[in-house]
């Protein structure tokens, strides 16, 4: 990967060069402030960027992407009303199943982003579709929030507290001990173990806090038993998607802050894919990754003019 730093540009096996400047890496080019202004001229680059005026739909991701917290990120607004101006489509999707796609909904209105319910997806409405098309009428104890207890049953999905065919785990902020032990003991006994993404850690104003990967890795050291992941990167995601809006892969774009989950769903499912910097990943973390993404940003906002 070359890394442009607002200095020379260096391609040396994807090594950092430290000339100075900021660094914003952009697939194999980088740039996102003043600095890097002459290296627009660069009629290579142009083409390239180009082409995401040819993209149709541009998925989303939520947490340190668009927002972090209950903050709005600078720039998110104004890069949905673009895709509205040019006539594009979008779709919110988060890994964080711990809240429905209604809350999401009203999370955004206050922000002062307006959607509907085919503007947003979570990781749990793909568990819940894996669950009916690989599973149906099958018993499921849920580690997650109440609204996402709510949503399984509002759903048809047949939840129960004692000895469940399967066991799903998501991002739990009301985890307890009596749910972690019990979901131990289920999966030893032979219950499936699902979980509905894989993201170690959440965004959030104020730091990272534990998201499902880590309350999996606390089942996987006890049990010796590994989920089957859904969300974000897994091709279900993709699959779903494709479906609810109509879109085929090549005309997507998929934009969010982690290697592990937004960016390695393009990489591993032929979607183009945008890294933005404004939540887990840093651009140290890109030297030493097999997932590369084919642009990268500082923000959401410093998108739009390639829109």
């Amino acid at each position: 990967m070359s890394i442009w730093r607002g200095g020379k540009l260096n391609n040396n096996g994807g090594k950092l060069n430290n000339s100075g400047g900021k660094a914003n890496n952009i697939g194999n080019k980088n740039f996102g402030d003043s600095s890097l202004d002459n290296y627009f001229n660069n009629s290579n680059l142009n083409s390239s960027l180009d082409k995401l005026k040819e993209k149709k739909l541009f998925i989303l991701d939520m947490d340190g992407t668009f927002y972090l917290g209950n903050r709005i990120l600078d720039g998110s607004l104004d890069f949905i009303e673009k895709l509205r101006k040019t006539g594009r489509d979008f779709l919110f999707f988060t890994n964080n199943a711990s809240k429905t796609s209604e809350f999401y909904i009203k999370k955004l209105a206050a922000m002062g982003c307006e959607i509907t319910a085919k503007n947003i997806a979570t990781a749990g409405d793909v568990t819940i579709e894996f669950l009916h098309e690989n599973y149906p009428g099958k018993s499921v104890y849920l580690v997650g929030t109440p609204l996402l207890e709510e949503e399984f049953e509002r759903k048809g999905i047949k939840l129960i507290q004692d000895n469940p065919d399967i066991v799903v785990v998501s991002f739990d902020l009301t985890l307890t001990y009596e749910k972690l032990s019990k979901a131990c003991t289920f999966i030893r006994n032979g219950s499936e173990f699902i979980a509905t993404h894989m993201d170690i850690n959440c965004p959030t104003e104020d730091g990272f806090i534990p998201d499902c990967g880590s309350i999996c890795a606390a089942i996987i050291t006890s049990t010796g038993v590994k989920p089957r992941y859904l969300g974000k990167p897994f091709k279900e995601t993709i699959e779903m998607i494709e479906r609810i809006t109509g879109y085929k892969k090549e005309e997507m774009v998929i934009i969010g802050d982690r290697l592990y989950t937004d960016i390695a769903t393009g990489f591993n499912n032929g979607v183009t894919s945008i890294l933005v910097l404004t939540g887990e990943t840093k651009m140290e973390d890109l030297e030493g990754s097999n997932i590369k993404p084919d642009y990268v940003f500082q923000s959401l906002k410093n998108i739009i003019e390639w829109l």
